[in-house]
Parts: structure tokens; sequence; C-alpha cells
């Protein structure tokens, strides 16, 4: 389970995230959806230990700064940094030890072909295009076998392929119990995806919603609705 209460991030006299409480249960994928600037991925990037702030997170009840839930959360950031003397398998190799992690290597091998990367093992990270980076950055983040994981925009960069197999990886670690949080400006990408929406404007949850309670409506709808705007 994630769990935000009062979470605030100033950036000088910029007020980026204003008081913000929400939670994401076991087994369920949260989407924060807003457009650019609301504040989405200062809430991801201050839930993975990125940038100090006011207010507490917690991963699986433990508070997001100790380590030990630090080791139970995955993350794939908006903009994949790679190493550039690494391989793709030693990215994922350095991961692993760096967690822990019990993945076994029949598991890395199966990760990295469903993402069509195991043929590009010995690729350096320096040699990687966008998408590739955002496959082995990905493919990290699943090697830790995390309780809760965090995507920042994730589909931006990925081919249709891999987009799809993206998605299908995510109701997957939903259906295994994983608390799944998505940050995105793309309501498209995450129509089939989504258990509970929480909606941003300038800084602030100004609506949520269980898709249990959407009775059938789209995800577009309900957001636009949120929002007084118009569905395009």
């Amino acid at each position: 389970m994630l769990e935000i209460q009062g979470l605030s991030k100033s950036y000088g006299k910029n007020l980026a995230v204003d008081n913000v409480s929400f939670a994401v249960p076991d087994g369920q994928v949260g989407v924060l959806l807003g457009p650019n600037g609301a504040g989405k991925s200062t809430i991801i990037k201050s839930i993975a230990g990125l940038l100090r702030y006011k207010g507490t997170i917690r991963i699986e009840g433990i508070p997001a700064r100790n380590i030990e839930a630090k080791k139970q959360f995955g993350y794939v950031p908006e903009i994949p940094a790679m190493f550039d003397a690494l391989t793709v398998r030693e990215h994922v190799e350095y991961i692993r030890m760096a967690y822990s992690s019990d993945i076994t290597d029949e598991e890395v091998e199966e990760l990295l072909k469903e993402f069509e990367m195991d043929d590009k093992q010995e690729k350096l990270g320096n040699e990687l295009s966008k998408g590739m980076m955002q496959k082995v950055s990905i493919c990290c983040a699943m090697a830790v076998k995390p309780k809760v994981i965090l995507l920042d925009e994730p589909m931006v960069g990925l081919d249709p392929a891999a987009i799809k197999t993206l998605k299908e990886v995510v109701l997957r670690l939903r259906d295994s119990g994983v608390t799944v949080l998505i940050s995105t400006h793309m309501l498209e990408m995450v129509e089939e995806l989504w258990d509970i929406m929480f909606v941003m404007e300038k800084g602030h949850i100004v609506g949520s919603y269980h898709k249990a309670d959407a009775a059938g409506r789209d995800l577009d709808e309900l957001f636009f609705e949120m929002t007084g705007g118009e569905k395009e």
C-alpha cells in the first residue's frame, strides 16, 4: 500500500504541491492525471526520495525515507538515465545486487525477452535509443520485485509493441497484489489499467474516482467532468 498525507513541496516561492493526501491500496493501479506542471512528477519524485518535502509518505506502512521502505519499491522515471559504460545486462545486475533481489537469472532473461532487449544485452548505456533506455529502466524496476512501483509518464518514447507489453506487465503486477502508481497526462494510455484516479491541477488533487463507481463511463469523460473542461 502507498499512503501520502499532507505532502507539500516548494521550489523557491513556487508551491508545486500543496498539502496533497491520497492512498493506493495493495493490488490496485492508481493514476495521477493532469496537465504538465500540475505537480504529478513532483509527487512521484518525492515518493522516490529524490526531493525534500513536507508531509508523510508510507510504503507498506513504513516511512518512505526508511531503507526498508526503499527496498520495496521500484521506480521508472520520466527521463531514463543510464550508466554510459554499463551494458543492458549489467544495469539489471547492478539493481539486483543493490536491492539484494531474489530475481533469478531465468526471470531476468524472460524479462529482457518480454521487452525485446534479450538480443541487446551487451549494448552499452550510451549506445541506446530513448525507447531502449525506457525499456531498460522498466526492467530494472521490475528486477527489484517491488511491492509498490512508480511509473512517471512511462509510455513516452515507447513503440506500440512495448506499450502493449508494459500494459500487460502492469495488469500482471496488479493481479499479484502489487501497488502501482502511474503519473501521466495521456488518458488514452491508461484507460484499461486504472482502478482509482486522482486528478491534479496546480499542485492540488481536485478530484478522485474509483473505477468500481464509474458506472462504465470513460476515463476522459470523468476527467473533464472534474476539471470543467470539454472532451475533445
